[in-house]
């Protein structure tokens, strides 16, 4: 169910242009700005824009270890996750614990004050789990680029393999305009990890069902498979249809560790797609592990309280699509700094 959330409470965007009072009593008045100081003003307003101004699209998922009402209270937390967050056209959240609903609309709420250049807005599914421990798989996307356009639960109920998943795949179907491809669907999977092998391998027939479904051939599954180390042991590879059909590539591979320990070297969050027409219409060498820690100058003890998990991205091409491949992308169709934009903003802070 698409739940849509209002703004947060309203505050100054950081390098909002603002008048100052420096009067006293009746007499005050309000001083324009100078233009070194509008200059500087604008200037402050371009990494802002630039959230909202890329021509790629990218596309997150990102375990949030335990993300519930008791995270959603740590302040630095709080405001690294919308950092992380708003990077992304679409992010995918994992292991989201909200039962009472307050820490969700709460990271919302904050994204959406924080940017407020960019209107973001999110579809999730229900609380999913075999017992009393559940959790819900969340899509935060940016409205400028994104539209959602479909939801399916999985249900998990295939003869010969029911109940397959401990969470089963929330899926969504996405347009995305600005893009080469157009249209594209998120398979979404959290792993349990003593079960790992026979989820990822199940991942094919969620697959198999939404092409069916959907008649769509840009499917992308992604998330925490927990699909390496001792969950996905080399032995047991042969089993994995995703890895044993040569359709499937994995964008996310072996070599890269995507967890926040120093102590680690496990590649347990994967993007895989399958192999016509979505791999040409990826920014080549665009998915990757965020190493948000160094991004934002984090501790280990301070990155862990955000999660124990880097989120994995990939980028999208922008522009039109024909023939079989993309074609080459023009300037920017987000932000143009412009002579007449420039005039605008230097109008609005002397007015």
């Amino acid at each position: 169910m698409i739940r849509p959330h209002g703004r947060g409470p309203s505050h100054r965007a950081k390098g909002e242009v603002r008048f100052v009072d420096r009067g006293e009593g009746s007499r005050a008045k309000q001083q324009a700005l100078r233009p070194a100081e509008a200059m500087r003003s604008f200037l402050l307003l371009l990494p802002l824009w630039g959230v909202v101004g890329a021509s790629d699209f990218r596309i997150c998922a990102f375990n949030v270890q335990v993300f519930g009402e008791s995270k959603s209270k740590n302040v630095e937390v709080m405001k690294t996750l919308v950092k992380i967050i708003a990077r992304c056209d679409v992010c995918v959240l994992q292991e989201v614990r909200d039962s009472k609903n307050k820490a969700v609309p709460k990271l919302m709420a904050e994204l959406n004050s924080y940017y407020r250049a960019s209107r973001y807005d999110l579809v999730s599914s229900e609380s999913l789990g075999r017992s009393a421990y559940q959790e819900q798989y969340v899509f935060v996307y940016r409205t400028a680029t994104a539209e959602v356009v479909g939801q399916y639960q999985y249900p998990d109920n295939l003869p010969g393999s029911p109940d397959a998943f401990a969470r089963e795949p929330f899926v969504v179907k996405f347009n995305a305009p600005s893009t080469a491809i157009k249209s594209f669907v998120l398979i979404p999977v959290h792993t349990s990890p003593e079960n790992a092998t026979i989820e990822i391998d199940a991942l094919y027939d969620v697959f198999t069902a939404v092409r069916r479904k959907w008649r769509n051939e840009n499917v992308m599954l992604l998330g925490d498979f927990n699909a390496d180390c001792s969950y996905l042991p080399k032995k047991n590879r042969k089993d994995v249809r995703l890895l044993t059909d040569p359709r499937f590539l994995w964008l996310i591979g072996d070599d890269r560790d995507t967890t926040v320990r120093e102590s680690t070297d496990c590649a347990y969050d994967r993007i895989v797609v399958e192999g016509n027409p979505f791999p040409r219409l990826i920014v080549p060498g665009s998915a990757e592990p965020f190493l948000f820690p160094a991004e934002y100058g984090l501790t280990e003890e301070q990155a862990l309280g955000v999660s124990d998990h880097y989120p994995v991205q990939v980028t999208l091409r922008s522009g039109p699509y024909q023939k079989g491949r993309p074609v080459k992308s023009g300037p920017c169709p987000g932000l143009v700094l412009s002579p007449p934009l420039v005039l605008v903003v230097f109008w609005l802070a002397f007015s």
